[in-house]
C-alpha cells in the first residue's frame, strides 16, 4: 500500500481515494472511501485503468469487456461491483474485505496445508466450471489474481488483460499484451480454449502446495520445452492431491478434467462449506485482522501528495509504471491471446502481439534475475535482486535490525512522506534468510527462487502464534497489513455449513438456524441451509413446499421430506417412488399423484395413509393414463386422463370383406376433491397427440370457472392445423365441469406465454408484444410493446401491478388495468439464456427472476435490485456440469431455490 501520488485521482464517483492498494500492469488499485456509508462497509476498492493505456480504444474496449465479463459473474467467489465499469469512466468500485495474494500467502506462511489448497483449487474451480459452461475461456489465474480471505479465496482477473505480466499500446493503436505463463498448446501454436484454464489451475495448486511452479527445473531457453514436452516435477505435492494435479497438467487438452470434476473431486461438498471454521494457516488470519483495522484506519489526505525532489528520479520510469514488483516483463511468453478469448468487437486478434522484450523496450523489469530458471511461472514468484528505492510516496516500513523484538511502527499522516528502509523479500519457510539488501519500495512480499526438491534446506522459521501476533505483529504480519489485495464481496451462501444429515432431525436440530449476518448492497443474504442430493441418488422428478413446513423432494426411488427451518432430513419413503406432484390435503396430510395413484403421507413420519390407485377409484377409465396434473384450488384438483377403446368394425355386407376393428382414445377432464377423496365430475374432452393423454395448462381460476390451455406439445396435427398456428383456450364451470366456452385472444401461440387473472383479465404474449384481453368476449383491452425479438415471458399478477419478464432479460411492472409501465429492471444476465420465470415471495413483495445462469430478487412495488444468486450446482464426479435452470419456491418467510439437486433455504420477506 502506498500513499497517493500527485497525479493519482482523489475522486471516483461517491468514492475519496485514501491510498493505493496495489497495481497490475493494466490498472491500479485504490482503497477508497464512500462518504455515505459508515465503518468498514464504506470501505471499497476502486480498480482504475492505467492512464498511459485508457487513451487506446483497444484497451478500452478490452478493459470494458473484462470488467463486464465479471459483472456477469458476480457471486459465489467473485466479488460483484458496486460501481460497473463504463465507457467515460474506466473504474469499478468493490466492496473492501480483508485479504491477501496467494504470492503474498506463499511469503507469509509457506506453502499452505492441503486442506486449504483443497479449498483454493476447489472455488477457483467452481468459478470455472461457470465460465466454461458459456464456451468462454477465462485466461485470468495467477497468484497475483488470487486472494484469500477469511472464508475463502477471490478471483480478480476475468480475462488476458487482468492477468498481464505487462501491457503496452504500440504505435498504431496496438494494444500489447504478454501473459505470465504458457499451455502446451500455446506453445504449439494452438488457441487456449477452457482446457488451457484447467492446466494454468494444476500450476496454480502446485504453487499453492509447494512454494514453487513444476517445470522450474533447467534452463531458461528450454522452458518451452519443457512445457510442452516433459513431465511436470509434483515430487512435493502432497500425495492426496498429486494426480489430481497431474491430470490438470497432462499436455493433451482432451486428457484433463473439466472444471466441475475438479472442484467435486477437491471438496465434494463444496469449497464454502469445506472452509467454515476457518480454513487459513497461521500468522494469515491475525495478518488480515491487522490489515482491516490499518485500512479502516486511513483517512483522505487534504492535499495532493508532492513528491519530495519535486519530479521521479530518473529510474522511475514512466508516470504510469508499476511498483516495483509489479510483473517481470520477460516471464515466458504466451502465444497471442486467442480470438475466441478476445470478442470480435473489442480487440482485433493481430492487436494483441506476444513475444520477448525487443531491444531498447526498457530497462530490466523489477523482480527478474538473470540466472532465473523459471519457465511457466507465476508473476512475483521469482527470485528478484534489491532496488534502488524510486522516488514515490511509498507507506514502507523500517527494516528490523536481526535479533529484534518485532515492532508495529504507526502508519504516516497522509500526505506526509515516510522514510523509506530496506525490506527484504519473503521467502519460503525452508529458505536461508536473505542477506541485508538496499532500500527499495515495497509492494508485495514475494517468494525467492525456487528450490529443487534435493537441494539443501535450512532449519524452518519458527512464526508466532495468531494471539501473539494480534497483539504485536511480526515484522510479516505487517507487511500483509500495508500490502492487502483487492478485495471481494461473496454472493451465493459461500459462508455457511450444508446441513443435510441423513438422520432425523432430533429435538435440538428442531431450532432454526442463526439470522444471517448484516446485509451488503447487492449480497444474497446467507442461506439458512443447503441440501445437496447424494451422489448417484436419481435426480428429483418434482419439489414442492408443504404448509411451509416441508420440502418434499421426490424420484425413482421414493419420496424426502426436509424441514423447512432446518433443512435437515424429516423422514423417506421408498414406497413413495415415482411421484410426480407434491401437494397439501387438506391440514393433515401431504398429498402425491403418481402416474398410476394418489398418496396421502402423514407429514410427521412418512407413513401412507391412504393409497388410491387410478384401476380402483376411476371406474370406466380401465388403464388411465394421466397427464401432468392441470391444477389446484382449495382442495379441488383437476387433472386430464384417457383410456384406448376398441371400436368393433360394422357388420359387412353380403359378399364384403369384414372390416378392422379401431383402437379410439377417449379423454377427459376429472374434478377430484383430495380431501374427501373422492371425484367430483368428469367431462370428455377432445383427446391429444398419442398416446392420447392432453395436457391442460391452468390459466386463469375464477370463482365459477376456471380457463386452461393445452400444451402445445400434446395437440394432434389437426388440432395444430384448425388452430392455424393460435392458441385454444377452453373454460369449465367449476360446479359441474360444463365447457362454457372454447375461444382464441389475437394470436397468442399454442406456446407462448399466458396468464390470467380473477377479474376476467388474460394476459399473452403476441409475438415482439404483451397483450391484455377481455376474456368473456375477447377483446382486446392494452398493448405492451416490447423491442424487437423480446419475447414475453409468463407474467405474474401482484395486485394492481402485472410484473413481466422478456428475453431481453427485462423484469418489469405495469398497470394491470391500463398496462401503463411502472418500473423496468435488468437481471443483468446475458442475453440468449432464455426467459426468466418470476416467482413471487409469500408475502407478495419480493420478485424472484430465474433462468439458467442465476436468481435475481427484485422489489415487488418499485423494482429495486436487491441481490442476485449464482451457483455452479452438483458436479458429477466424471465431469459433467449440471445445466439444469435455476427454480424458485416460495415458502412463507423463506424462499427455496432449486438448481438440479442442490437446495438453498433463503430468509425472504
Amino acid at each position: 500500500m502506498e500513499a497517493l501520488r500527485q497525479d493519482d485521482p482523489r475522486r471516483f464517483g461517491p468514492y475519496t481515494a485514501l491510498a493505493r492498494f496495489r497495481a497490475s500492469a493494466s490498472a491500479v488499485h485504490y482503497l477508497a472511501r464512500d462518504a455515505s456509508g459508515t465503518g468498514s462497509d464504506a470501505l471499497a476498492v476502486v480498480t482504475a485503468a492505467r492512464p498511459g493505456l485508457a487513451a487506446a480504444p483497444a484497451f478500452r474496449r478490452r478493459f470494458l469487456s473484462e470488467a463486464r465479463t465479471a459483472e456477469r459473474l458476480a457471486g459465489g467467489w467473485v466479488q460483484p461491483p458496486l460501481v460497473p465499469a463504463t465507457d467515460d469512466t474506466l473504474w469499478t468500485a468493490s466492496a473492501y474485505v480483508p485479504a491477501v495474494t496467494l504470492t503474498e500467502a506463499i511469503g507469509l506462511a509457506g506453502p499452505l496445508p492441503e486442506r486449504a489448497v483443497r479449498i483454493l483449487g476447489a472455488g477457483l474451480a467452481e468459478t470455472l466450471s461457470r465460465v466454461h459452461a458459456t464456451g468462454a475461456v477465462l485466461q485470468g489465474l495467477a497468484p497475483g489474481t488470487v486472494l484469500l480471505a477469511e472464508d475463502g479465496p477471490r478471483l480478480t482477473a476475468f480475462g488476458p488483460l487482468g492477468a498481464a505480466a505487462s501491457a503496452e499500446v504500440r504505435e498504431g493503436g496496438q494494444l500489447s499484451v504478454r501473459l505470465g505463463y504458457l499451455t502446451p498448446e500455446q506453445v504449439e501454436g494452438e488457441e487456449a480454449g477452457p482446457a488451457s484454464d484447467l492446466f494454468v489451475l494444476g500450476l496454480l495448486l502446485a504453487y499453492a502446495a509447494t512454494g514453487t511452479t513444476p517445470f522450474a527445473d533447467g534452463p531458461a531457453e528450454e522452458a518451452a520445452e519443457r512445457i510442452a514436452h516433459r513431465p511436470a516435477e509434483l515430487g512435493a505435492v502432497p500425495p492426496e492431491l498429486r494426480d489430481l494435479v497431474a491430470n490438470c497438467l497432462a499436455k493433451d487438452p482432451a486428457d484433463r478434467p473439466t472444471a466441475g470434476s475438479v472442484a467435486a473431486e477437491l471438496a465434494l461438498e463444496g469449497a464454502a462449506a469445506l472452509a467454515k471454521g476457518g480454513w487459513l494457516p497461521d500468522p494469515l488470519p491475525a495478518a488480515l485482522r491487522d490489515q482491516a483495522a490499518r485500512a479502516g484506519a486511513l483517512e483522505p489526505p487534504a492535499d495532493p501528495v508532492r513528491e519530495a525532489e519535486g519530479e521521479r528520479s530518473a529510474d522511475a520510469g514512466p508516470a504510469d509504471a508499476g511498483p516495483s514488483d509489479a510483473v517481470p516483463a520477460d516471464a515466458v511468453p504466451a502465444d497471442a491471446v486467442p480470438t475466441d478469448a478476445v470478442p470480435t468487437d473489442a480487440v482485433p486478434a493481430d492487436a494483441l502481439p506476444v513475444g520477448e522484450r525487443t531491444p531498447g523496450e526498457g530497462p530490466q523489469t523489477a523482480g527478474e534475475s538473470p540466472d532465473d530458471n523459471a519457465t511457466t511461472r507465476f508473476l512475483g514468484t521469482g527470485a528478484r535482486p534489491p532496488q534502488t528505492d524510486r522516488a514515490t510516496q511509498q507507506l514502507s516500513l523500517p527494516r528490523e535490525p536481526a535479533g529484534a523484538a518485532p515492532s508495529h511502527p504507526a502508519l504516516p499522516p497522509a500526505g506526509a512522506r515516510p522514510p523509506v528502509a530496506a525490506l527484504p523479500p519473503a521467502a519460503p519457510p525452508n529458505a536461508p534468510a536473505p542477506a541485508p539488501a538496499q532500500p527499495y519500495p515495497y509492494a508485495y512480499p514475494a517468494a525467492s527462487a525456487p528450490q529443487s526438491p534435493s537441494a539443501p534446506t535450512s532449519p524452518p522459521r519458527t512464526t508466532p502464534s495468531a494471539s501473539a501476533a494480534a497483539q504485536a505483529p511480526g515484522r510479516r504480519a505487517m507487511i500483509t497489513a500495508v500490502a492487502a489485495g483487492v478485495a471481494g464481496l461473496v454472493l451465493g451462501g459461500t459462508a455457511v455449513s450444508v446441513l443435510g444429515s441423513d438422520e432425523p432431525a432430533s429435538a435440538a436440530d428442531d431450532k432454526p438456524t442463526a439470522e444471517p449476518g448484516p446485509k451488503l448492497p447487492g449480497r444474497a443474504p446467507d442461506p439458512r441451509w443447503i441440501h445437496t442430493r447424494p451422489a448417484g441418488s436419481p435426480a428429483p422428478a418434482t419439489a414442492g413446499i408443504w404448509r411451509d413446513r416441508l420440502l418434499v423432494l421426490t424420484d425413482t426411488a421414493g419420496a424426502t421430506a426436509l424441514d423447512l427451518r432446518t433443512g435437515r432430513k424429516a423422514w423417506e419413503r421408498a414406497d413413495a417412488a415415482g411421484a410426480q406432484t407434491v401437494l397439501a390435503a387438506g391440514d393433515g396430510l401431504c398429498f402425491l399423484a403418481s402416474p398410476t395413484e394418489f398418496l396421502w403421507l402423514s407429514p410427521e413420519d412418512g407413513r401412507i395413509e391412504h393409497r388410491v390407485r387410478f384401476v380402483d377409484q376411476f371406474t370406466g377409465v380401465p388403464n388411465m393414463k394421466v397427464a401432468p396434473l392441470t391444477g389446484l384450488s382449495g382442495s379441488v384438483l383437476w387433472f386430464t386422463g384417457s383410456h384406448t377403446v376398441t371400436v368393433k368394425a360394422p357388420k359387412p355386407k353380403k359378399g364384403k370383406k369384414p372390416g378392422k376393428d379401431t383402437q379410439v382414445v377417449k379423454a377427459y377432464l376429472f374434478a377430484y376433491d383430495i380431501v374427501r377423496r373422492e371425484e367430483l365430475w368428469r367431462t370428455p374432452v377432445p383427446a391429444g397427440r398419442a398416446p392420447g393423454t392432453p395436457a391442460y395448462r391452468l390459466t386463469a381460476v375464477r370463482n365459477a370457472d376456471f380457463v386452461v390451455r393445452q400444451s402445445a406439445g400434446t395437440l394432434t396435427p389437426d388440432d395444430v392445423k384448425a388452430g392455424k398456428g393460435k392458441a385454444v383456450f377452453r373454460c369449465f364451470d367449476r360446479t359441474t365441469g360444463k365447457q362454457l366456452w372454447s375461444r382464441q385472444f389475437g394470436t397468442v401461440a399454442p406456446g407462448g406465454a399466458a396468464v390470467g387473472d380473477q377479474e376476467g383479465q388474460l394476459y399473452g404474449a403476441v409475438g415482439d408484444d404483451l397483450h391484455a384481453f377481455e376474456t368473456g368476449t375477447g377483446k382486446p383491452l392494452w398493448t405492451l410493446d416490447g423491442a424487437e425479438s423480446s419475447v414475453y415471458g409468463t407474467p405474474v399478477p401482484a395486485g394492481r401491478l402485472l410484473l413481466t419478464t422478456n428475453r431481453n432479460q427485462e423484469v418489469a411492472a405495469v398497470d394491470r388495468a391500463t398496462g401503463k409501465p411502472v418500473w423496468r429492471r435488468s437481471t443483468e444476465v446475458p442475453l440468449g439464456v432464455g426467459t426468466p420465470a418470476l416467482t413471487l415471495s409469500g408475502s407478495g413483495k419480493t420478485l424472484y427472476a430465474a433462468d439458467a445462469s442465476q436468481v435475481t430478487a427484485f422489489r415487488a412495488e418499485d423494482g429495486r435490485r436487491l441481490w442476485k444468486f449464482q451457483d455452479i450446482g452438483v458436479q458429477d464426479p466424471k465431469g459433467a456440469t449440471v445445466t439444469a435452470p435455476y427454480r424458485v419456491l416460495p415458502a412463507g418467510k423463506a424462499v427455496v431455490v432449486q438448481r438440479g439437486g442442490v437446495f438453498y433455504s433463503f430468509p425472504a420477506e
